[in-house]
């Protein structure tokens, strides 16, 4: 987990930060997640309020990596100001964005609603949709959750969105705090060697390389690191360029063997083997399992 990836994980698990979500969830009666810049789950999956029929979603492989693809577009246009995504059934959902300083390190999510009364008509056009994915939940079902879906007209959407964005607001000012202090209790050449590793990772690093980029010796460096992270340089390394790999197989352009080597692995198979240890799947079969192939 990098930085920014620690940081939304000690924001999520604060005191605040729960009594919220519980607050929001009670007052609107929809999902709010706190979810990281780069990620391959489904934020509000299994969340109080989720939409029923989102939830139905979930349960197929296929149709779950379609909205993989649209929450990453939704949060890439979300980057500089509140935004709000239709997805191919009709339904709504909204991210904010939270910053860092003027780094976006992750957004507020919340929808699963239509903004007007769904029709038949409608209904029948994401059925239509759902059967180019091939297997089709049963029919019955499909259609009750679908019309179980909250109705959240503009209005009562633009509070809620203003309401998220107050929040965020909140979340970036304790960010800097919490920012701060990790930076305190992690010595700063272990902090710049992250980031360097992080800026550098598609090339060959070497760990000479990147004690010197820091200004240590590597012996100092080895022990330090270990120390401070809890793995060995090239545990570490591996790790952060497998968790890059992840969020890259969600685009089914992209060939794995494009993803090995962008990522920084310098043959194929050493990335598969990499990737099997640390995930527990090959790259092929990970992407499989998302894509329903």
């Amino acid at each position: 987990m990098n930085a920014n990836g620690s940081l939304i994980e000690t924001l999520t698990h604060s005191q605040v930060y729960r009594d919220y979500e519980r607050a929001y969830t009670e007052a609107t009666g929809l999902p709010v997640a706190h979810r990281p810049v780069e990620t391959w789950q489904l934020p509000l999956h299994g969340r109080r309020g989720e939409s029923p029929f989102c939830s139905l979603m979930a349960e197929k492989s296929r149709t779950c990596a379609a909205c993989l693809q649209a929450q990453e577009k939704l949060c890439q246009s979300a980057r500089h100001e509140p935004k709000v995504m239709t997805c191919d059934y009709g339904l709504t959902e909204a991210a904010v964005p939270v910053r860092l300083g003027q780094d976006v390190i992750g957004f507020l999510q919340t929808g699963q609603v239509f903004r007007q009364k769904p029709t038949n008509a409608q209904f029948e056009r994401a059925a239509a949709e759902l059967e180019k994915f091939g297997s089709l939940p049963d029919r019955a079902r499909l259609k009750e959750t679908y019309f179980k879906t909250p109705v959240v007209p503009q209005k009562k959407l633009d509070s809620i969105l203003t309401l998220l964005t107050i929040f965020a607001e909140y979340l970036s000012m304790k960010s800097n705090q919490i920012a701060v202090q990790q930076a305190n209790s992690e010595p700063p050449v272990i902090t710049r060697a992250k980031q360097f590793i992080r800026d550098h990772q598609a090339e060959d690093l070497s760990l000479g390389q990147v004690a010197k980029a820091v200004n240590t010796s590597t012996f100092y460096f080895c022990k330090l690191f270990k120390k401070a992270t809890g793995l060995n340089f090239t545990e570490y390394v591996s790790r952060t360029r497998i968790e890059k790999a992840k969020n890259l197989l969600l685009n089914p352009n992209l060939r794995v063997s494009e993803i090995a080597f962008e990522v920084g692995f310098q043959s194929l198979t050493h990335f598969n083997r990499v990737f099997k240890k640390i995930v527990g799947q090959s790259p092929s079969e990970y992407r499989g399992q998302l894509a329903g192939h």
